[in-house]
């Protein structure tokens, strides 16, 4: 598919699982958030354990967004956008990594906060984000469930539907929900835990619905942002190289979900498949866990930044 290059594409992360007000890393690609409001320290931006992003492209002189996922509770990326006074004013679509709860959470609030006056805004999800019982199985009788996220949310807040398998062009053919990714690599097997019911049967939940979107920066190539890489990271990434025909990659940020003893065993794998695709940067954010997250600052120190809620993001051609 055709994607068509931008000349910038600033991520800002309105929640993530981190936040230090004291880094003071500032540089052309990093802008953190500020605590200071009229002189004095009193923003507090929230961090959980959730996902959330405006992602915005800057073609010549225009700008136009994508909220991409909408973090964990029913207020917390969505105060932190208003703390942050993000423009939500550009957004012109909504995109969804995938049905689990720590990425839907605000979507409530965020209807109440975008702008109307163009009419309905695209609501871009694969359709296993509906999935009716999706839970965590630790034992037979031990099943912990997501929230049920249905068509009806959506519907009844206003947004446009899109329900898509397939790779879908988003912002003019400058970005791209990627939909549903091929599992290919022989060590990312997905979430063992994971079942859902379907047609009354319980099985294991593959979370098909995994996705992730891509830009093309001119001359720098692709930034790969994910949700939780439930279908894994280097599937992502060599997913979004296959279908836009681009080798070069400028930037892999997202939830990795390398955190825990399920994931652990494949970190280093992981990483040398990463550093070997050759990325200016790789950015480990939400699920991707703490000892994957040291790992690669490790390995690829070079590449490495560290994500907090509130920071900015800016890749530029």
């Amino acid at each position: 598919m055709n994607l068509n290059a931008v000349d910038k594409v600033e991520i800002l992360t309105l929640q993530d699982n981190y936040i230090d007000i004291t880094a003071m890393d500032n540089s052309s690609v990093i802008t953190r958030a500020a605590p200071i409001e009229g002189m004095e320290i009193k923003k507090s931006i929230l961090a959980e354990h959730g996902f959330s992003a405006l992602v915005t492209v800057t073609e010549g002189e225009k700008r136009r967004s994508v909220l991409f996922d909408f973090g964990f509770s029913e207020d917390g990326a969505a105060r932190n956008a208003a703390l942050l006074t993000a423009d939500l004013g550009s957004v012109e679509a909504l995109a969804l990594s995938h049905g689990h709860s720590d990425h839907t959470g605000a979507l409530a609030r965020f209807a109440d906060m975008l702008p109307r006056d163009k009419g309905k805004i695209p609501f871009v999800a694969h359709p296993g984000v509906f999935g009716e019982s999706r839970y965590l199985k630790l034992a037979e009788e031990f099943k912990i469930h997501f929230p049920k996220f249905s068509r009806d949310t959506v519907n009844n807040l206003g947004f446009d539907l899109v329900e898509t398998a397939e790779p879908y062009p988003l912002l003019g053919g400058t970005c791209l929900f990627l939909g549903q990714i091929p599992r290919e690599t022989a060590y990312e097997k997905g979430f063992p835990i994971a079942h859902h019911v379907v047609d009354g049967t319980e099985s294991w939940d593959p979370i098909e619905d995994d996705t992730a979107l891509a830009i093309n920066v001119r001359g720098k190539g692709l930034v790969v942002l994910t949700g939780c890489a439930h279908a894994g990271i280097v599937n992502t990434v060599r997913h979004a190289m296959s279908i836009t025909g681009i080798s070069q990659l400028y930037a892999v940020m997202g939830g990795f979900h390398l955190s825990g003893p399920f994931f652990e065993p494949i970190i280093e794998q992981t990483t040398n498949d990463l550093k070997e695709m050759g990325p200016t940067y790789v950015i480990p954010t939400h699920c991707t866990g703490r000892k994957a997250i040291m790992h690669m600052e490790q390995v690829m120190p070079e590449q490495f930044i560290l994500n907090m809620s509130g920071t900015t993001l800016t890749f530029a051609a």
